[in-house]
């Protein structure tokens, strides 16, 4: 009522002043009706001084709407309003539209504008520039924006607008730039876009938009850039766009479009940036894209592209990106390719190529990214590869290279990863590899290469994993490995390595996988093996080493997997190992160990597989009775005695697996029965005997009763079931019946005791199957009745999760459903989920603050994917640190996306509240509707907890509303385990609590995309 009143007053001031005083009062109308406007607008902390001149004053003559802030003037008539970025929030329902006839130019950009944008805005009929971006504006772009004839700039960015794209948009002849992009615009693009000869930028990627893209848009001869992609376009690339002659950016990928690529795309000669990725296109890379000489970046990869590749590209002198992966391309590399001068990245992964690889592709000279994996070239690696000394990413692994490695690869420092493995590559391993500084990883396993491991390995001092597992190599395992202190996962297995292993290697401090298997070592197990804390995987099987196993082993707290077998290990098993409390496999056989199995074994309560065979072990075994997780046991060929374990581990065993133990007695093949002491003879005649025999007749009857009922229920059950399992794994990678029986056996029919941890959706249990691979299986909760009918729908929804694949989410293999068993089957993610990390100690340091930034854009990444890049996208509904995984890289995975529920993106998705308490969008506790927006929240929580290293609780609520405020607030939150970050990459954790931030917003309309978010996180 003040406001109101203030304003009375100062018109009616203002309107006797100019009586008075015979003033010009052209722009009184222009101020007043702006006033009414600013009386209907939110005031603003920190901004409401900008307005604050927005007023009238009769004292100073010259007073006039002119000198206002943000306005600008031609004589005494307003002709620009520029406000952007000011925080002005409200609507633009009062907004002057009729008061203002001579506006030209208005931006309201980046603001907290909301409503609809009124169809009274063709009013302004002298608008040139119109920018509302940013803001969160909502409902359909009006039809009656065509009648602003003069537009020459259209900006609605970034906001919340929905409907398709008005038909008469196309009347706006004077339009050079229109940029609609990040809404939720849907509907086909109207063909009136045709008519704009004058349009120069058009930006219309990150929508809904549908159907086929029209052919008039080839008559757009003025168009410079065209931004098209992550929409839901089908149908072929018109190939009228050949006309447009002036184009040089052109934006296609994340669409549903199929078809060849038309030649006439090489008639488009100013064309500099060409990307069509994710899509259904297929035929032959036309070679008329060979005369696009100005060309820097082609993507192409992800589609169904056939052929060979044109040898005319190698006249794309001018191209720095060029990606052809993940088609059906099959040939040879051209040798034209070396013409390529200025290269930076090739990747040409997952096709069908082969042949040898053309020496001309050693004059990339700035060459750092080459991928050529998973095809089947020959012949040997590209000799001058590095020549220019700037290749840090080189992965070849799965092809059919043979011969040494290139006497350029010796010398290129660059190196930061390298993939040979699976090939047929020669040569001596202590003269063809150099010292690398960046090196970080290697994998030549699966080669023949020879001679000995050198010791310049050590001076590889960002190394974290050495895998040259399955060569030639012979020789020691030099000391100085101990010194690369970084490395993590250590592979040499299966080789011909000799002597002692060094106890210089327990110096390797963040080591969690160790692999000597299959080699010829000898000695003692160091006794320093203890300091190996972080140790998960230890295999030193089949060697020669002796002596005891050390008593330090008991401290290894974090193994899950050891194997010792094949040895020629003595004496007792240490009482300490019994603190191995996380190990779920454990093999000892084949050695001459002796003396009792300590009964500290039974605090192995996460074992599932145990293997004592072929020692001399001696002693009863009763106390295994405790380990119900237990699923496989093979005691066979020691001295043991008495009776076996009442498990079904002991139960279900082979003759094979108890045989060689004169004095173990059961109820089992290949045991004689346990004997009956005097006092269990009598117990036997006097009470169960008598009572047997009234049971018996009691059951007898209710046989008669039953029995014809149960075979009929059986037999129709027997059906029932023989028809679920016949589709049990039909669309699985695995043998589906060999993988159903691998899982009921591993996890004893899904016993309580092989549990690994338990989620929202149901129970997890880790399975190795026989043919090495290592499975998470994720028990659903049994179905319920009224369950039953949804179950098809269920298999529709899991199975479309099967064409899901991103390096950021976990690999699903695939499903069995019946109202008896169902589970989900998923790879096995050996760190755990990102809450185990976080919440100890040790292993949060190992995550540094480059980690957690990688692990955030991770999440991003896969989110985006999943809401944008997916048909119909998916909303996780339940993104916490218990569902991040992460694997022996530090690679993040995203888990538990199998049980998500599908969106379709014409209707809402009303659910029951789902998620984890902490992470749940403040808007489900009242609309109970889950969108994307919900994930966008979780993953907001998610990001602060990474930064935190704890979850963030109430730091929620209180936001920072400045830079030097979130600057402030990121000393005092940091996880205080790690060293604070250097400051360059302070500014990027900062930058990164800036988007957390922004994805909290209460308003879900408010939080951003989590394609944009994917993308700032890029930048």
């Amino acid at each position: 009522m003040m406001e109101r009143a203030a304003l009375f007053l100062s018109v009616l001031l203002f309107a006797m002043h100019c009586s008075l005083y015979n003033v010009a009062c052209d722009s009184t109308a222009e101020a007043l009706a702006l006033l009414k406007w600013k009386a209907s607008l939110q005031s603003q902390q920190n901004r409401s001084d900008l307005l604050l001149s927005w007023t009238l004053s009769p004292v100073n003559a010259t007073t006039s709407p002119c000198g206002w802030f943000g306005i600008h003037c031609n004589g005494n008539s307003i002709i620009r309003i520029n406000l952007t970025s000011y925080g002005v929030k409200g609507t633009l329902l009062t907004f002057p539209f009729s008061s203002l006839p001579n506006l030209e130019e208005i931006d309201l950009s980046i603001n907290g504008l909301v409503g609809t944008i009124p169809p009274q805005i063709n009013l302004l009929s002298k608008l040139t520039y119109l920018d509302l971006s940013f803001n969160e504006f909502s409902g359909k772009i009006p039809h009656e924006i065509g009648q602003l004839r003069h537009l020459k700039t259209l900006h609605l960015v970034q906001n919340q607008l929905n409907g398709s794209i008005p038909e008469e948009i196309g009347q706006l002849m004077s339009l050079y730039e229109l940029a609609l992009q990040n809404n939720n615009l849907n509907g086909s693009i109207p063909a009136s876009l045709g008519n704009l000869a004058k349009l120069t930028y058009l930006y219309i990627y990150n929508n809904s938009l549908s159907g086929h893209i029209p052919l008039g848009m080839g008559n757009l001869s003025s168009l410079e850039e065209l931004y098209m992609d992550t929409n839901h376009l089908e149908g072929p690339i018109p190939s009228t766009f050949g006309n447009l002659k002036n184009l040089r950016l052109l934006y296609l990928c994340n669409n549903d479009l199929w078809g060849s690529i038309p030649s006439e795309l090489g008639h488009m000669e100013s064309l500099t940036v060409l990307v069509l990725f994710r899509n259904g296109l297929s035929g032959v890379i036309p070679a008329s894209l060979g005369n696009l000489t100005g060309m820097t970046i082609l993507q192409l990869y992800e589609n169904k592209l056939s052929g060979s590749i044109p040898e005319e590209l190698g006249n794309l002198k001018s191209v720095v990106f060029l990606e052809l992966s993940q088609n059906q391309l099959s040939g040879f590399i051209p040798a034209s390719f070396g013409n390529l001068s200025n290269l930076e990245t090739l990747f040409l992964r997952d096709n069908q190529l082969s042949g040898p690889i053309p020496q001309e592709i050693g004059n990339f000279m700035n060459l750092w990214m080459l991928e050529l994996d998973q095809n089947q070239f020959i012949g040997n690696l590209p000799q001058n590869v590095c020549r220019g000394g700037s290749l840090e990413y080189f992965i070849a692994n799965d092809n059919r290279f043979i011969g040494p490695i290139p006497k350029y690869l010796k010398n290129c420092s660059s190196l930061k990863r390298v993939r040979l493995e699976r090939n047929r590559l020669t040569g001596n391993i202590s003269e063809d590899f150099g010292v690398y500084p960046s090196l970080n990883f290697i994998n030549l396993s699966d080669n023949e290469f020879y001679g000995e491991i050198s010791p310049n390995w050590a001076l590889c001092k960002n190394l974290g994993s050495l895998l040259i597992a399955r060569n030639n190599i012979t020789g020691r395992i030099p000391p100085e490995i101990g010194n690369s202190t970084q490395v993590h996962v250590l592979d040499l297995s299966l080789n011909h390595l000799v002597g002692e292993i060094p106890k210089e290697l327990t110096k390797l401090s963040l080591l969690t996988r160790l692999i000597l298997t299959g080699n010829q070592l000898s000695g003692g197990i160091p006794r320093e093996v203890g300091l190996f804390s972080n140790l998960e995987y230890l295999d030193l099987s089949a060697n020669r080493l002796c002596q005891s196993i050390p008593e330090s082993i008991g401290d290894l707290l974090k193994l899950h997997y050891l194997n010792l077998s094949s040895n020629n290990l003595s004496q007792r098993i240490p009482d300490q190992m019994g603190k191995l409390s996380q190990l779920t496999e454990l093999d000892l056989s084949h050695n001459m160990l002796s003396r009792e199995i300590p009964r500290q074994f039974e605090s192995l309560q996460s074992l599932s597989t145990l293997n004592l065979s072929y020692n001399n072990l001696s002693g009863n075994i009763t106390f295994f009775d405790k380990l119900r997780g237990l699923t496989y046991i093979d005691i066979a060929h020691n001295g043991l005695q008495g009776p076996i374990p009442n498990t079904q581990a002991f139960q279900n065993a082979s003759t094979q697996a108890l045989e060689g133990n004169k004095d173990l007695c059961g109820n089992v093949s290949g045991l004689k029965p346990c004997k009956l002491s005097k006092k269990s003879h009598k117990l036997l005649y006097t009470i169960m005997f008598p009572l047997l025999g009234v049971t018996g007749l009691s059951l007898a009857a209710m046989a008669l009763f039953f029995g014809f009922k149960r075979r009929e229920k059986d037999a129709n059950e027997v059906i029932q079931r023989s028809k679920n399992y016949d589709n049990l794994f039909a669309i699985s990678s695995f043998d589906g019946k060999l993988l159903y029986s691998e899982i009921i056996s591993a996890t004893n029919n899904f016993d309580a005791q092989c549990c690994i941890g338990k989620g929202g959706y149901g129970s997890v249990y880790r399975v190795e199957l026989s043919s090495g691979d290592i499975v998470a299986v994720k028990k659903v909760h049994a179905l319920r009745a009224d369950e039953v009918r949804a179950a098809k729908e269920f298999q529709n929804e899991v199975t479309a999760l099967l064409d899901i694949r991103h390096r950021n989410i976990v690999k699903f293999y695939g499903f069995c459903w019946s109202t008896e068993q169902s589970f989900l089957v998923y790879k096995f993610l050996e760190r755990g989920s990102l809450a185990k990390n976080l919440s100890n100690d040790e292993a949060a340091k190992q995550l540094d603050w480059e980690k957690r930034v990688n692990i955030i854009k991770g999440v991003a990444h896969a989110l985006s994917y999943m809401h944008h890049d997916c048909s119909p996208p998916i909303v996780h509904r339940d993104i916490s640190s218990n569902n991040v995984l992460l694997d022996l890289e530090f690679e993040v995975h995203i888990s538990d996306f199998g049980m998500a529920k599908l969106l379709n993106p014409n209707s809402s998705n009303w659910t029951n509240l789902a998620g984890t308490y902490g992470y749940v969008a403040p808007e489900l506790a009242y609309t109970m509707k889950v969108t994307e927006k919900c994930d966008v929240y979780s993953f907001g929580v998610l990001v602060l907890e990474v930064i935190l290293g704890a979850h963030p609780g109430d730091l929620i609520s209180a936001l920072p509303s400045s830079s030097l405020e979130m600057r402030l607030l990121v000393n005092d939150v940091l996880d205080q385990r790690l060293l604070p970050p250097a400051t360059e990459v302070q500014d990027k954790v900062i930058s990164v609590m800036k988007i957390a931030f922004m994805c909290l917003a209460v308003n879900p309309h408010s939080r951003p995309t989590m394609y944009a978010v994917s993308q700032l996180l890029s930048d």
